[in-house]
């Protein structure tokens, strides 16, 4: 019961996005994909989500492969959350959320009670509840954010890949975010998310892929994978790990020539 690519290759034009990449996720995580800005991680996530064509190797959700899926039917299983924040219509957030259930009622049927009660939770969890009724075209750049969060929650899948799903998000909300998160993970579903913030990464993560050029640098534990030696190699900086009210951070304390 894993999400899984294997050996997965991606070309975007002339250059190699992804070279032979082999990532897992299973029921009851949150793996973190993490890198500098054009390491891959946006290709790797929409890879996941079966939305790139791959130059070579494939990616299967529990042992089937991906394109095999109809597109209700993976949208069941698995609900993806782009790194884009656009909405191209005047719809209210509460008419947004509802799109996460299409993959379970389709176009022609009404909404269920189980409908209702997805969207309701998931206006909650995000926190936009009293903004359900105006429309997103209103909202402010981190309303909208967490609209459109709650949108990927209310589709209720059991894989859930987000990318950066913090940005523009307040730290109190980005904490929110996460604790929902667990809850989701303590459910037996399993969350795949891009993060730059590493210190959410070594708090709420079960794992981590540590990502540079297209290429797997390490993959593990985050107090494992987030070493001095690897964000040096990786991002070019020295940092350290360090430990505030029992909460474990990452402090970058210079950048490397």
């Amino acid at each position: 019961m894993t999400l899984r690519a294997n050996q997965v290759s991606v070309r975007l034009g002339a250059r190699n996005v992804l070279r032979d990449m082999t990532f897992e996720v299973k029921p009851g995580e949150i793996v973190a994909v993490a890198g500098p800005n054009g390491a891959g991680k946006s290709t790797l996530l929409r890879a996941l989500a079966g939305l790139v064509p791959l130059q070579s190797g494939d990616v299967s959700l529990d042992d089937t492969n991906i394109r095999a899926f109809d597109a209700a039917s993976l949208g069941r299983a698995l609900a993806y959350l782009p790194q884009e924040r656009i909405v191209h219509w005047p719809l209210t957030a509460a008419t947004i959320v509802g799109l996460g259930r299409l993959p379970h009622r389709g176009l022609s049927r009404g909404e269920t009670d189980a409908d209702r009660a997805a969207v309701a939770a998931a206006l909650t969890a995000m926190d936009v509840q009293q903004l359900s009724g105006r429309p997103v075209s209103e909202l402010s750049g981190g309303e909208r954010a967490r609209v459109l969060v709650a949108r990927a929650l209310a589709q209720d899948a059991r894989y859930l890949i987000a990318d950066e799903p913090t940005a523009g998000l307040d730290p109190g909300h980005t904490l929110t975010l996460f604790e929902h998160l667990m809850k989701i993970a303590a459910q037996q579903r399993a969350v795949v998310v891009a993060l730059h913030d590493l210190s959410l990464t070594l708090r709420y993560c079960h794992r981590v892929a540590l990502l540079k050029d297209g290429a797997m640098v390490a993959f593990g534990a985050p107090g494992d994978v987030l070493s001095a030696a690897n964000l040096a190699a990786v991002y070019g900086v020295r940092a350290t790990l360090s430990c505030v009210d029992g909460v474990p951070v990452v402090v970058p304390i210079e950048a490397l020539t």
